[in-house]
């Protein structure tokens, strides 16, 4: 049974614009929703191939002659298409969201709302915890990923906070973690800056920017030509680089125009304004309420 419900479901299934006998990915495959229902839209000779790098997403497999999943950072998808001798494909999918049931898992320590070890990690493998960072990076450098990825106005406080609180002894559980930060914020206002405190290391542990990068370098080479790439971003940062991407081609949003003005660039937008939950979805899962779907066509 699948423990996540999917996100923009209709409207992502919809963009990847799905040929029955075409070749597709999910990278982010997690409780398997999306790629179920890739699936139903697939012939018998369609493909789908999944990477989820959370040995806990195998549990959710799908028995399927025409799937595939694959246990890996989705950063390294080409690599895993060489190896399998796919050489292009006609869409990929990702959802940047964190399932549901890591939030609900008080031993992955995603979220705040229960006693559990300062982890975080996706992959249970990765050295890098949520503890280690705490612990051990230096102040600026705690005050700018807090600042950057929870986009905290007071992360200078903060980091300061953190760094005299463990020269007394280790933060070690999401517990501690979430009391000495909690009197920093204004009251009704506390639970959702919990949230950005510890989105800001989930973010940090799992290299979730850098793999995003890594992952958008890719896209050009794997698609084929009308091939879709669709992705659910949750955070400004990802959102905006995904928008510069397929906006311009290049991570830096630097749009290139050839000699008569026109844009130059591989992607077109499919959707010229960001999609997000209906509200009737936002009702239904109200954790897709910072989703925001962009599609593109490569040309």
């Amino acid at each position: 049974m699948a423990y996540h419900i999917p996100v923009l479901l209709h409207e992502s299934i919809e963009g990847l614009n799905i040929s029955p006998n075409g070749t597709y990915l999910d990278l982010t495959f997690g409780g398997g929703g999306h790629s179920r229902e890739i699936l139903k839209h697939l012939s018998p000779k369609g493909r789908l191939i999944a990477f989820d790098q959370d040995e806990e997403a195998f549990a959710n497999a799908i028995d399927d002659s025409r799937f595939m999943l694959i246990r890996s950072n989705f950063r390294y998808f080409r690599n895993f298409l060489k190896y399998h001798k796919v050489h292009q494909v006609d869409g990929i999918l990702a959802d940047l969201g964190v399932s549901s049931k890591h939030f609900d898992s008080p031993d992955r320590g995603f979220s705040f709302r229960f006693e559990g070890p300062l982890d975080m990690r996706m992959n249970r493998n990765a050295a890098l915890t949520a503890e280690v960072i705490v612990n051990t990076y230096d102040e600026r450098v705690l005050a700018k990923i807090l600042s950057l990825y929870g986009e905290l106005t007071n992360a200078n406080r903060l980091a300061k906070t953190i760094v005299k609180e463990r020269s007394c002894g280790a933060i070690t559980t999401v517990e501690q973690l979430a009391e000495l930060v909690s009197p920093m914020f204004p009251p009704q206002q506390k639970n959702k800056m919990l949230a950005k405190v510890f989105q800001a290391f989930r973010i940090e542990v799992n290299r979730e920017m850098e793999t995003l990068r890594q992952m958008l370098l890719q896209v050009d080479k794997a698609l084929t030509t009308n091939g879709r790439l669709v992705v659910i971003a949750y955070h400004s940062l990802e959102d905006r680089l995904v928008k510069n991407f397929i906006r311009s081609g290049n991570l830096e949003g630097e749009v290139e125009k050839d000699f008569y003005g026109n844009v130059i660039t591989t992607f077109e937008q499919v959707n010229r304004k960001v999609i997000i939950p209906s509200e009737e979805e936002l009702l239904r899962n109200p954790r897709s309420r910072s989703a925001k779907l962009r599609i593109a066509r490569k040309k």
